[in-house]
């Protein structure tokens, strides 16, 4: 570390050298350049989904769309039959010296743009660039439990990069298709069970339904009102770290919309029997309190 004073010409050296290396230069002499090698591009990509995959965890195929060396000039941007030559500026090194007092930078030569070669007759298929597009198509594993509009992030799946450099990463945008059945709220499916009447208010075992598997059985005690949710454990959605959430049912106290006169008369004695209990007589008396 250098100990400088704001104003010295050294001071005035460091903060150059700090600005250059941020911006991706290299600390070099006069004799010696370093070509450094450069990071392949992220890709981007979509993807949609079953409920049922977006829960569980699925390998889609992905066909990819990105940026490799040109197979009609093998990636040195000259026509066929011709070929590139050596860039007069920087002597092929791809850099240009550039002195900053007591230090020495080299940069990408503006002339070549870092290629180090200059191409008098550019190849037609990729217009000198040595780059063309390349398709290619991937098997792309989605973690369980990813949700609508979630971005999966794939690392070194993208775009191949030069020089030795590393791969870029791949984002893929999914979209979940909604469920006939089920739902979601986080780790947790959710579910709505229909229950008669008399199975509401004198308690039953009713069977739900779970996402994969045959269904489970729910006690639901008497007097249960409509509404109630229950919670069968471990039947949700799969976690990171191997454990899976819960599924909530809520029950549905179905009314029937016909009645033959059977259900008629013992529905009619079942009013009669209850007759003194107003439901609303609470609701009417907090209302009038306000």
């Amino acid at each position: 570390h250098l100990m400088t004073q704001p104003g010295d010409r050294v001071h005035h050296d460091v903060l150059a050298l700090q600005t250059m290396v941020r911006q991706g230069f290299f600390l070099s002499d006069t004799r010696t350049t370093t070509t450094r090698p450069r990071r392949g591009q992220d890709i981007e990509s979509e993807v949609t989904l079953s409920f049922t995959e977006a829960v569980e965890g699925t390998t889609v195929s992905l066909r990819l769309t990105s940026s490799a060396a040109c197979a009609a000039c093998t990636g040195t941007g000259a026509k066929a039959g011709t070929t590139p030559r050596v860039c007069p500026t920087c002597e092929g090194t791809g850099a240009a010296s550039r002195n900053l007092g007591n230090f020495a930078f080299s940069e990408p030569c503006r002339d070549c743009k870092g290629r180090g070669l200059i191409v008098d007759d550019p190849c037609p298929v990729c217009e000198g660039s040595g780059r063309a597009k390349s398709t290619r198509t991937i098997q792309a594993r989605i973690p369980a439990g990813v949700a609508d509009g979630q971005r999966v992030k794939l690392k070194a799946k993208g775009a191949p990069g030069e020089n030795g450099g590393p791969a870029g990463d791949l984002y893929i945008q999914t979209h979940v298709k909604p469920h006939a059945v089920f739902g979601r709220s986080g780790d947790n499916l959710t579910v709505t069970v229909p229950v008669t009447f008399t199975e509401a208010a004198l308690g039953a075992e009713i069977k739900v339904p779970i996402l994969k598997g045959m269904p489970v059985t729910l006690r639901i005690p008497p007097g249960t009102p409509n509404g109630r949710t229950f919670r069968v454990r471990g039947r949700g959605v799969s976690r990171k770290d191997g454990t899976k959430g819960d599924l909530l049912a809520t029950v549905e106290v179905l009314v029937p919309n016909t009645l033959d006169d059977k259900s008629r008369e013992l529905l009619s004695e079942f009013q009669t029997a209850t007759a003194g209990e107003d439901p609303r007589a609470d609701l009417i008396q907090r209302a009038r309190s306000e």
